[in-house]
């Protein structure tokens, strides 16, 4: 085991399989954002899904925990974490189950090809670009901020790749609903499922979740709000029991 870890990273257990993951608490950790997308997106058997900005794995390792996919494929562009992400695949020893490849959204289509993938997920940058850059090398700025591609990146690349009726699935936040809905549509990807998670049952919401069809026909259906914590700060029951906090 301590060959696959390099200096100032640790292992987290994922409490799922028995499976864990290496990250490196200076680059980016995983967040409850992922978690959440992996419980929401569904996957059926023999389906194959591709991950987009998979950073250190965290999705894959989820979904194929979670689900009865057949194959999952993680697209990262930054080595350090791609290197992460195989790392920790092999310390689950689930390299017949999950590749991860280095490349750039932007050229997945040209990579993968049409139709290529039954599912894609997505946790994308949440910020546009200007908002509070400081460093657009740093690890944590480009997972955090369009820096190295775009929302339209996103939807475009995942409308190329998936088939008609392919299952589109991203977590993002609230504030850029509106932008997100309209370029979903815009791509070929109809927004068809949607879920707001709120901090508390008194609180705004932080995060959204929303599947779309590629090809689909109109008609949204709007899921009951997820609430991640108890008045008195403990995780509700479904945190509990659906996501294991």
């Amino acid at each position: 085991m301590n060959d696959l870890l390099q200096s100032g990273e640790k292992i987290d257990d994922l409490m799922r399989n028995g499976y864990r993951i290496i990250q490196d608490p200076n680059r980016f950790c995983f967040g409850i954002d992922a978690v959440l997308l992996s419980g929401f997106a569904k996957v059926l058997p023999k389906e194959t899904v591709l991950d987009l900005g998979t950073g250190t794995g965290i999705l894959p390792i989820l979904l194929e925990a979670k689900t009865e996919g057949s194959h999952f494929t993680g697209l990262e562009i930054q080595e350090e974490s791609a290197d992460m992400a195989r790392r920790s695949i092999a310390l689950n020893h689930l390299e017949d189950k999950i590749d991860i490849v280095t490349g750039d959204i932007r050229d997945a289509s040209k990579r993968f090809g049409a139709s290529s993938f039954s599912v894609i997920t997505v946790n994308p940058p949440y910020m546009i670009h200007e908002h509070g850059l400081t460093n657009q090398s740093d690890a944590k700025t480009i997972a955090r901020h369009e820096v190295l591609c775009s929302l339209e990146d996103v939807l475009r690349e995942s409308a190329k790749i998936l088939p008609h009726h392919g299952r589109f699935y991203m977590v993002h936040r609230p504030f850029r609903l509106a932008e997100i809905l309209a370029k979903m549509r815009a791509a070929g990807l109809e927004p068809k499922r949607m879920r707001f998670v709120h901090p508390y049952v008194d609180r705004e919401p932080t995060l959204i979740l929303v599947e779309g069809l590629r090809g689909g026909k109109s008609g949204m259906k709007i899921e009951c709000p997820l609430i991640i914590h108890e008045a008195d700060g403990s995780y509700t029951q479904e945190m509990q029991v659906r996501h294991g906090f």
